[in-house]
Protein backbone atom coordinates (compact mmCIF):
# COMPACT_ATOMS: atom_id res chain seq x y z
CA UNK A 1 0.00 0.00 0.00
CA UNK A 2 1.10 3.58 -0.66
CA UNK A 3 2.66 5.56 2.17
CA UNK A 4 1.80 9.07 3.29
CA UNK A 5 4.40 11.76 2.70
CA UNK A 6 4.30 12.90 6.32
CA UNK A 7 2.44 11.98 9.49
CA UNK A 8 -0.96 13.71 9.35
CA UNK A 9 -2.13 16.21 11.94
CA UNK A 10 -5.73 16.43 10.68
CA UNK A 11 -8.14 14.85 8.20
CA UNK A 12 -10.53 16.75 5.92
CA UNK A 13 -13.45 14.85 4.42
CA UNK A 14 -15.60 15.52 1.40
CA UNK A 15 -19.24 14.54 2.01
CA UNK A 16 -21.16 13.41 -1.09
CA UNK A 17 -19.84 10.11 -2.36
CA UNK A 18 -17.28 9.95 0.44
CA UNK A 19 -19.29 9.93 3.66
CA UNK A 20 -22.72 9.24 2.18
CA UNK A 21 -24.07 7.15 -0.70
CA UNK A 22 -25.47 10.19 -2.51
CA UNK A 23 -23.47 10.36 -5.73
CA UNK A 24 -25.11 7.29 -7.23
CA UNK A 25 -28.48 9.00 -6.71
CA UNK A 26 -27.21 12.22 -8.31
CA UNK A 27 -25.80 10.21 -11.21
CA UNK A 28 -28.89 8.11 -11.84
CA UNK A 29 -31.25 11.10 -11.60
CA UNK A 30 -28.93 13.11 -13.90
CA UNK A 31 -29.12 10.36 -16.52
CA UNK A 32 -32.88 10.00 -16.04
CA UNK A 33 -33.31 13.73 -16.67
CA UNK A 34 -31.14 13.42 -19.77
CA UNK A 35 -33.26 10.55 -21.05
CA UNK A 36 -36.45 12.43 -20.29
CA UNK A 37 -35.28 15.44 -22.28
CA UNK A 38 -33.73 13.39 -25.07
CA UNK A 39 -30.28 14.91 -24.49
CA UNK A 40 -28.31 11.68 -24.89
CA UNK A 41 -25.80 12.37 -22.10
CA UNK A 42 -23.36 9.60 -21.25
CA UNK A 43 -22.29 8.72 -17.72
CA UNK A 44 -18.84 10.24 -18.42
CA UNK A 45 -20.45 13.68 -18.47
CA UNK A 46 -21.70 13.21 -14.95
CA UNK A 47 -18.38 11.77 -13.80
CA UNK A 48 -16.66 14.99 -14.84
CA UNK A 49 -19.03 17.25 -12.92
CA UNK A 50 -19.79 15.15 -9.84
CA UNK A 51 -18.89 16.89 -6.62
CA UNK A 52 -19.37 20.31 -8.22
CA UNK A 53 -21.82 23.11 -7.36
CA UNK A 54 -24.61 23.98 -9.76
CA UNK A 55 -22.85 26.93 -11.44
CA UNK A 56 -19.87 24.74 -12.36
CA UNK A 57 -22.16 22.00 -13.67
CA UNK A 58 -24.12 24.57 -15.69
CA UNK A 59 -21.00 26.00 -17.29
CA UNK A 60 -19.73 22.53 -18.21
CA UNK A 61 -23.01 21.48 -19.83
CA UNK A 62 -23.46 24.77 -21.72
CA UNK A 63 -19.90 24.52 -23.02
CA UNK A 64 -20.43 20.98 -24.27
CA UNK A 65 -24.04 21.16 -25.46
CA UNK A 66 -24.39 24.80 -26.51
CA UNK A 67 -25.82 27.94 -24.98
CA UNK A 68 -29.33 27.01 -26.11
CA UNK A 69 -29.37 23.89 -23.92
CA UNK A 70 -32.55 24.03 -21.76
CA UNK A 71 -30.76 24.18 -18.40
CA UNK A 72 -33.74 25.15 -16.28
CA UNK A 73 -35.93 22.35 -17.62
CA UNK A 74 -33.05 19.89 -17.21
CA UNK A 75 -32.43 21.04 -13.64
CA UNK A 76 -36.12 20.71 -12.76
CA UNK A 77 -36.21 17.16 -14.12
CA UNK A 78 -32.96 16.25 -12.37
CA UNK A 79 -34.19 17.51 -9.00
CA UNK A 80 -37.55 15.79 -9.46
CA UNK A 81 -35.92 12.42 -10.12
CA UNK A 82 -33.45 13.04 -7.29
CA UNK A 83 -36.20 13.73 -4.77
CA UNK A 84 -37.81 10.41 -5.63
CA UNK A 85 -34.52 8.52 -5.25
CA UNK A 86 -33.66 10.19 -1.93
CA UNK A 87 -37.15 10.00 -0.46
CA UNK A 88 -36.12 7.28 1.99
CA UNK A 89 -32.90 8.99 3.02
CA UNK A 90 -29.28 8.39 2.07
CA UNK A 91 -27.11 5.67 3.56
CA UNK A 92 -23.67 6.15 5.05
CA UNK A 93 -20.69 4.85 3.11
CA UNK A 94 -19.10 1.75 4.59
CA UNK A 95 -16.39 2.49 7.13
CA UNK A 96 -17.48 6.01 8.16
CA UNK A 97 -18.07 5.25 11.82
CA UNK A 98 -14.98 3.08 12.01
CA UNK A 99 -12.66 5.75 10.61
CA UNK A 100 -14.10 8.39 12.95
CA UNK A 101 -13.52 5.99 15.86
CA UNK A 102 -9.91 5.60 14.69
CA UNK A 103 -9.42 9.37 14.52
CA UNK A 104 -10.68 9.58 18.10
CA UNK A 105 -8.10 6.99 19.11
CA UNK A 106 -5.33 8.84 17.26
CA UNK A 107 -6.43 12.21 18.62
CA UNK A 108 -6.66 13.71 15.13
CA UNK A 109 -9.02 16.64 14.50
CA UNK A 110 -11.21 16.52 11.43
CA UNK A 111 -13.41 18.69 9.24
CA UNK A 112 -15.78 18.41 6.30
CA UNK A 113 -15.22 20.47 3.13
CA UNK A 114 -18.24 20.03 0.89
CA UNK A 115 -19.82 21.69 -2.15
CA UNK A 116 -23.22 21.12 -0.57
CA UNK A 117 -24.95 23.67 1.64
CA UNK A 118 -25.17 23.46 5.42
CA UNK A 119 -28.82 22.40 5.34
CA UNK A 120 -27.84 19.45 3.16
CA UNK A 121 -25.15 18.44 5.65
CA UNK A 122 -27.70 18.61 8.45
CA UNK A 123 -30.26 16.62 6.48
CA UNK A 124 -27.91 13.81 5.51
CA UNK A 125 -25.58 13.51 8.51
CA UNK A 126 -27.89 14.70 11.27
CA UNK A 127 -29.93 11.47 11.45
CA UNK A 128 -26.72 9.53 12.12
CA UNK A 129 -25.60 11.98 14.85
CA UNK A 130 -22.29 12.45 13.05
CA UNK A 131 -22.07 16.24 12.92
CA UNK A 132 -20.76 16.56 16.52
CA UNK A 133 -17.92 14.23 15.57
CA UNK A 134 -16.37 16.87 13.29
CA UNK A 135 -14.50 19.91 14.58
CA UNK A 136 -15.65 22.06 11.68
CA UNK A 137 -18.11 21.89 8.79
CA UNK A 138 -17.14 23.95 5.72
CA UNK A 139 -20.01 24.12 3.24
CA UNK A 140 -21.17 26.23 0.30
CA UNK A 141 -21.26 29.84 1.43
CA UNK A 142 -18.22 29.51 3.69
CA UNK A 143 -15.75 30.16 0.85
CA UNK A 144 -15.62 32.45 -2.16
CA UNK A 145 -14.72 29.94 -4.87
CA UNK A 146 -16.05 26.36 -5.09
CA UNK A 147 -14.20 23.19 -6.00
CA UNK A 148 -12.03 22.74 -8.07
CA UNK A 149 -10.67 25.91 -6.45
CA UNK A 150 -8.51 25.15 -3.38
CA UNK A 151 -10.59 27.51 -1.22
CA UNK A 152 -12.82 24.87 0.46
CA UNK A 153 -9.78 22.95 1.70
CA UNK A 154 -7.77 26.04 2.56
CA UNK A 155 -10.73 27.28 4.60
CA UNK A 156 -11.07 23.96 6.42
CA UNK A 157 -7.34 23.79 7.19
CA UNK A 158 -7.38 27.36 8.50
CA UNK A 159 -10.29 26.61 10.82
CA UNK A 160 -8.48 23.52 12.08
CA UNK A 161 -5.34 25.59 12.62
CA UNK A 162 -3.27 23.05 10.67
CA UNK A 163 -0.98 23.65 7.69
CA UNK A 164 -2.68 22.12 4.62
CA UNK A 165 0.48 20.10 3.96
CA UNK A 166 -0.12 18.32 7.28
CA UNK A 167 -3.72 17.50 6.41
CA UNK A 168 -5.03 14.44 4.63
CA UNK A 169 -7.92 15.24 2.29
CA UNK A 170 -10.31 12.45 1.34
CA UNK A 171 -12.11 12.87 -1.98
CA UNK A 172 -14.08 10.84 -4.51
CA UNK A 173 -14.52 13.29 -7.42
CA UNK A 174 -12.19 14.80 -10.00
CA UNK A 175 -12.98 18.41 -9.06
CA UNK A 176 -12.63 17.49 -5.40
CA UNK A 177 -9.21 15.94 -5.93
CA UNK A 178 -8.10 19.02 -7.87
CA UNK A 179 -9.34 21.26 -5.06
CA UNK A 180 -7.54 19.30 -2.35
CA UNK A 181 -4.36 18.94 -4.43
CA UNK A 182 -4.27 22.65 -5.22
CA UNK A 183 -4.61 23.43 -1.53
CA UNK A 184 -1.42 21.47 -0.89
CA UNK A 185 -2.95 18.64 1.13
CA UNK A 186 -1.95 15.01 1.03
CA UNK A 187 -4.85 13.96 -1.17
CA UNK A 188 -6.35 10.48 -1.06
CA UNK A 189 -8.99 9.48 -3.62
CA UNK A 190 -11.65 6.96 -2.66
CA UNK A 191 -13.42 6.53 -6.03
CA UNK A 192 -17.19 6.29 -6.10
CA UNK A 193 -19.09 6.96 -9.36
CA UNK A 194 -15.99 8.34 -11.10
CA UNK A 195 -13.06 5.91 -11.52
CA UNK A 196 -9.48 6.91 -10.78
CA UNK A 197 -7.55 8.11 -13.82
CA UNK A 198 -3.85 8.60 -14.46
CA UNK A 199 -4.29 12.33 -13.80
CA UNK A 200 -5.91 11.57 -10.44
CA UNK A 201 -3.09 9.19 -9.53
CA UNK A 202 -0.57 11.93 -10.23
CA UNK A 203 -2.34 14.28 -7.82
CA UNK A 204 -2.95 11.76 -5.02
CA UNK A 205 -0.64 10.18 -2.49
CA UNK A 206 -2.90 7.12 -2.56
CA UNK A 207 -5.99 5.66 -4.23
CA UNK A 208 -8.04 3.64 -1.74
CA UNK A 209 -10.92 1.30 -2.48
CA UNK A 210 -12.77 2.17 0.73
CA UNK A 211 -12.59 4.10 3.99
CA UNK A 212 -11.37 0.89 5.59
CA UNK A 213 -8.28 1.12 3.37
CA UNK A 214 -7.87 4.77 4.37
CA UNK A 215 -7.95 3.66 8.01
CA UNK A 216 -5.14 1.19 7.32
CA UNK A 217 -3.15 3.98 5.68
CA UNK A 218 -3.61 6.16 8.77
CA UNK A 219 -2.58 3.37 11.13
CA UNK A 220 0.72 2.92 9.30
CA UNK A 221 1.51 6.65 8.98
Amino acid sequence: MAQLIRKPKAVIFDMDGLLIESEKHYRDSFLAASDEGGHGMEVEVYQRVCGSPWDVITQTILTEYGRDFPMEAFREAWLRHLAIQMADGVALKAGVVEILDLLDELGLPRAIATSSQHNSVQRHLGPFDLIPRFNHIVARGDYDQPKPSPMPYLTAAKLLGIDPRDCIALEDSYHGVQSAYSAGTQTVMVPDVAPATDIMREKCVAICDSLFDVATLLKTA
